[in-house]
């Protein structure tokens, strides 16, 4: 299982990002996904989950509102848009698999992980 964030950058508070994560080596389109974050200095924190058809979503309160989880199965593809940026946004960002098929919403415990991608917000 391979997964590759990317889309961060450095934006200034206010401003949107929208990152992508593409998965390979595995079914995506039967795997629950999630996005986490780690900031400088704090432990790693779920933001944003979907479950395997992207009928249903779960976000963490710090985000709530101003971040959108979606995904495209025919694509391998998951996506965060994330608008009205703040600097407390600031964080290395991970997407992660749930390698259980079908199964639920998950704010922990994935099987799978790729590289993160730096999202810095200016103030």
């Amino acid at each position: 299982v391979q997964l590759q964030a990317s889309g961060g950058g450095l934006v200034q508070a206010g401003g949107s990002l929208s990152l992508s994560c593409a998965a390979s080596g595995r079914s995506f389109s039967t795997s629950a996904m999630g996005w986490f974050r780690q900031g400088p200095g704090k432990e790693r924190e779920f933001v944003a989950a979907i479950n395997w058809s992207g009928g249903s979503t779960l976000y963490a309160d710090s985000v709530k509102g101003r971040f959108t989880v979606s995904r495209d199965n025919a694509r391998n593809t998951v996506y965060l848009q994330m608008s009205n940026l703040k600097p407390e946004d600031t964080a290395v960002y991970y997407c992660a698999a749930d390698q259980r098929v079908f199964g639920p919403l998950r704010r922990e415990g994935m099987d799978y992980w790729g590289k993160g991608t730096q999202v810095t917000v200016s103030s």
